[in-house]
């Protein structure tokens, strides 16, 4: 992905783990509670096979929509 589109992505992760923050399901992974922002970078590199820096561009508005998935459905 391009530096641009890159930063984008990166900016809407941050806005959609704001917008999880405490909306996550408790785990006993995660005691002192979750990470909203790593779990959207996390999912996002396990639908796509890669870290969002290394997704083509082609794909920048299927990971926005996968994104906004997330935040509509917390997992």
């Amino acid at each position: 992905m391009n530096e641009e589109n890159s930063k984008k992505i990166w900016a809407y992760i941050q806005s959609a783990g704001d917008k999880l923050v405490g909306k996550l399901p408790p785990s006993r992974h995660h005691p002192k509670g979750r990470n909203p922002y790593a779990h959207v970078a996390i999912c996002v590199k396990s639908k796509f096979g890669k870290s969002y820096k290394e997704i083509t561009d082609e794909k920048f508005d299927e990971v926005i929509e996968y994104i906004d998935f997330l935040v509509e459905n917390p997992s």
